[in-house]
């Protein structure tokens, strides 16, 4: 097992320099301090987590570990993060994991080395899936994850929004209702598809898989899926799109344009996130705002009453209110729907 004296000898450091880098990484500088997590890293050094020393650490460091730092929503998230973190003397590390769990890993690693004090999990929890958290003496909080998170997270009721979604489509005449997902292994992909489907039997209308296109979140994909739509013959067309999230619904309305189809007049069209940009599209963006700046506001003071032990640590569930916006971007069904 590695010791500080290895963990020294391979940073090219001394000893006391490996000890401020654990307790205060802020007294050591930069260049430093990352030789010391390096080293730590290369070695798998983990100090004794009984030390009375190190139970009495804190580096005041929280790990954000995002999966796309491209995405908008999660900047709102990240956001939150710093403003909580900012109001009780924290900092907050960034981590951009690209669905990589070595990467995950490596973020991890930094608790248990008490290189940081907690972490804030921005990866739904999948359940079965081979997840890195929970794990002992690693302080986390899920951020805008899933029901049944077996450690503590704060979220919306993602299936409650989406029915809520096809409710104002199904009051508006639209029976042809169809949906572009994220990725089909995400959790939050999987509760937005429950919530449509509970949505469709609620108001009587059957499912129909050709009405299901899969995306990834990405503007991109919004474009692939209408135009896949446009490929398909008979009734399968639909009068309204259900995005899951702001991006590829962008994406679904330029695609319409090139169509020369117009929203809502042919197609409506529905987001998820209420992004900055959902009230500037053509036309503005129907959409359920996801709070994401409450959500990184509240996780984080959470996990920090965590690491302080004036909050349990166990699988508390904080649940925010979602809204419901209707814009510009869905209307009444103005054709003739073909029947089904």
């Amino acid at each position: 097992m590695a010791t500080i004296r290895d963990v020294a000898a391979e940073a090219g450091v001394s000893r006391a320099t490996v000890t401020r880098a654990l307790h205060e990484p802020d007294k050591v500088s930069p260049k430093r301090l990352a030789k010391v997590q390096a080293a730590i890293q290369k070695l798998g050094y983990r100090p004794n987590m009984l030390s009375q020393t190190f139970r009495a650490s804190s580096t005041r460091n929280l790990v954000v570990l995002a999966p796309n730092l491209a995405n908008p929503f999660f900047a709102k998230v990240i956001a939150g993060i710093g403003a909580a973190a900012d109001e009780r003397g924290y900092k907050i590390l960034v981590g951009g994991t690209h669905g990589s769990q070595k990467r995950e890993s490596e973020f991890v690693k930094m608790v248990e080395t008490r290189l940081a004090d907690g972490i804030l999990q921005l990866s739904p929890y999948l359940n079965g899936g081979d997840n890195l958290l929970p794990r002992a003496h690693v302080p986390a909080v899920s951020v805008a994850g899933v029901p049944d998170t077996p450690y503590a997270s704060v979220r919306i009721d993602n299936i409650a929004a989406v029915k809520e979604c096809i409710r104002h489509l199904v009051a508006l005449g639209h029976r042809q209702i169809g949906v572009i997902t994220g990725p089909v292994d995400n959790c939050n992909t999987i509760l937005r598809l429950q919530g449509y489907r509970a949505g469709l039997r609620e108001a009587g209308i059957r499912f129909n898989p050709e009405l299901v296109k899969v995306g990834n979140f990405r503007l991109n994909s919004g474009l692939e899926a209408v135009a896949e739509f446009a490929l398909k013959r008979n009734n399968v067309k639909p009068t309204a799109i259900f995005c899951m999230n702001d991006e590829m619904a962008i994406g679904a309305i330029k695609a319409l344009a090139s169509l020369r189809l117009n929203v809502p007049e042919d197609v409506s069209v529905i987001g998820f996130d209420n992004l900055d940009f959902a009230s500037f599209s053509t036309p503005a963006l129907t959409t359920v705002e996801q709070p994401g700046h409450e959500m990184g506001y509240r996780s984080a003071h959470l996990l920090m009453d965590i690491i302080e032990n004036t909050a349990p640590s166990d699988t508390a569930d904080t649940i925010l209110p979602y809204r419901f916006i209707v814009r510009e971007s869905t209307g009444p069904v103005l054709r003739q729907e073909d029947s089904h």
